[in-house]
């Protein structure tokens, strides 16, 4: 039996979304510059999100890293607290963009919705992009500010000990490798959020082969969103860039992972996974059929969107024990 083309993987509203982003003719990120890439993803990023939901409390502030600088972050409250109530428990996102785009207002909707479904605290961090900072930046702004989180957490009403890590695509790249910091220190956490994360130190999967053209997140891109990122090619062998080279997950917190089938990142994915598996790690294991990366934002014209927004909030909701 022949095997279907990879287009033909694609849902019907995932096809026209894909078909929608073609017609528009948008030059690609890696014809422009980063910050040219980064006002057109901003200007983008609300298209094909839900509404803007209204909550309770949504404040800026800043979490000082170890160079000094401060690093914007918002946290988000679902309503008020009620009387004789726990502290909040607490969900810290990393947004994604390749390390070199995204910010905490891309990825607002979705830092709404999270909070609202899972009931939680949630704190969206701006880590430092490259190429202006390259790596291992973005990790050490992403560890400082889980660190910078826990110090202050009282100051906000928020539960240390019941506190995860999440983020999508660079994003969850980061949530995964805090994961492995904080079990490397004894800081307990009640889960690692993965969507889609870059996992592997290199390109060369076969969804990387299947997916890298035509699906929202190609191969050019991701070569260019690395080359701004990295300092020496010797970086992608860095476990810190890519978790698969850890040499050891055993006892990280448990996992909950959202992948895309036509992403180039699913395979990867899968493999870290496997790798947490074998190590003993507690996987919840989400593979939404006929969606491309960065499928969850897309709430507005992708169904998958709201399930797997809705599957995240409540692994969220199991960790924290707050699931009724």
């Amino acid at each position: 039996m022949k095997r279907p083309e990879p287009e033909q993987l694609l849902t019907p509203a995932m096809r026209s979304v894909v078909a929608g982003m073609a017609r528009a003719r948008r030059p690609p990120f890696y014809s422009m510059t980063p910050h040219q890439a980064r006002a057109a993803y901003e200007l983008g990023s609300g298209v094909l999100e839900l509404p803007v939901r209204a909550l309770a409390r949504v404040q800026d502030f800043s979490l000082q890293v170890r160079d000094g600088h401060a690093l914007p972050a918002r946290l988000y409250l679902p309503r008020e607290a009620r009387p004789f109530e726990r502290p909040w428990p607490t969900l810290l996102y990393f947004h994604g963009g390749g390390f070199t785009i995204g910010s905490i207002a891309t990825h607002d909707v979705l830092c709404r919705e999270l909070s609202h479904a899972a009931d939680c605290a949630v704190v969206s961090v701006d880590y430092r992009l490259a190429p202006e900072y390259k790596f291992p930046t973005a990790v050490h702004d992403a560890w400082d500010a889980l660190n910078g989180l826990v110090g202050m957490a009282g100051s906000f009403g928020l539960d240390t000990s019941r506190l995860a890590v999440g983020g999508d695509s660079a994003g969850g790249t980061l949530a995964a490798v805090c994961a492995l910091m904080a079990r490397d220190v004894g800081l307990p956490l009640a889960l690692q959020l993965l969507t889609y994360p870059g996992c592997a130190a290199h390109q060369d999967t076969r969804s990387h082969h299947t997916f890298g053209h035509g699906f929202v997140l190609d191969e050019p891109s991701i070569s260019w969103f690395f080359n701004q990122y990295i300092r020496t090619p010797a970086d992608r062998d860095d476990w810190r860039f890519a978790p698969l080279n850890a040499a050891d997950v055993e006892g990280v917190a448990p996992a909950w992972l959202g992948l895309a089938e036509c992403d180039p990142l699913v395979d990867e994915g899968l493999l870290y996974a496997d790798k947490l598996r074998a190590a003993g790690v507690t996987v919840d294991l989400e593979i939404y059929r006929g969606v491309t990366h960065e499928f969850i934002k897309m709430g507005r014209s992708i169904p998958e969107a709201i399930q797997a927004q809705a599957h995240a909030a409540l692994a969220l909701r199991q960790a924290f024990g707050t699931d009724e």
